[in-house]
């Protein structure tokens, strides 16, 4: 199936972009959706995120918490010509080939989740089927952790992304501050993702100025009623601020 699936896309960055999310649902706020149809609600996202200018999609397909699944992550990537990227608690490399053969163009990895054999596994097979990885870290020590893996023998072609998601797992809660508090922590040259309390403009600016080159924002744009202009006001927020950050260095 992986081998039939249409090709990977390319995640092309432009100083500043944003992974918009998809979810139905979400532990911490319930539902995010009251469409009857999901694949109607996921299209619908799918076309607006895309028509803000996002770079990628991110879409659950964990059942139980987030009411997600492979038809919706097959779903989005049918539906627009961005990459599309699988986020679920992936635990073996086989989740990764699911992933590819549902048409995905990436995949998140959890660092808490799995040891170093288990999260090199992973990120060769999808270095193996041209796709790009977002390892997601929670705290200083996983960036450093994620730094010591990114620094071993790791083969140059495989796309990674480094992520610092701001929700507390014990409580769910969400942190944005630890976002710029450990901005410095991110290993020299790594591409930078800011996750979890991100849902104005403003906060985009913020997360630019400090350093994260993209921002993945889910339940701000789900509950958004224009998608579409959301998307593109971060996009810009964040764009603009990461030149003048850059124009005062």
């Amino acid at each position: 199936m992986a081998k039939d699936a249409p090709p990977t896309r390319a995640l092309v960055r432009q100083g500043f972009d944003l992974i918009a999310e998809i979810k139905l649902r979400s532990p911490s706020e319930g539902a995010l959706s009251v469409n009857t149809d999901p694949l109607q609600r996921v299209r619908t996202q799918a076309v607006a995120y895309a028509a803000g200018g996002a770079a990628a999609l991110s879409v659950l397909t964990e059942p139980a918490r987030f009411g997600g699944s492979l038809e919706h992550l097959s779903c989005a990537a049918d539906a627009v010509a961005l990459p599309v990227m699988r986020k679920d608690f992936l635990v073996d490399p086989y989740q990764v080939l699911e992933a590819r053969a549902a048409g995905a163009s990436g995949v998140l990895l959890i660092l808490r989740l799995l040891d170093d054999t288990t999260l090199a596994a992973c990120v060769e097979m999808a270095r193996d089927w041209d796709m790009f990885v977002l390892i997601e870290a929670f705290d200083g020590a996983e960036l450093d952790r994620a730094r010591r893996f990114l620094g071993a023998a790791i083969d140059p072609k495989a796309v990674i992304l480094l992520g610092l998601n701001s929700r507390c797992l014990k409580t769910l809660a969400v942190q944005p501050a630890r976002l710029l508090q450990l901005a410095g922590r991110f290993p020299a040259g790594s591409v930078a993702v800011a996750e979890s309390g991100i849902a104005t403009a403003s906060d985009a600016a913020r997360v630019a100025t400090a350093g994260y080159d993209l921002a993945l924002v889910g339940s701000a744009l789900m509950r958004a009623t224009d998608p579409r202009h959301a998307v593109k006001s971060l996009v810009q927020a964040g764009r603009q601020a990461k030149e003048h950050a850059c124009a005062s260095v």
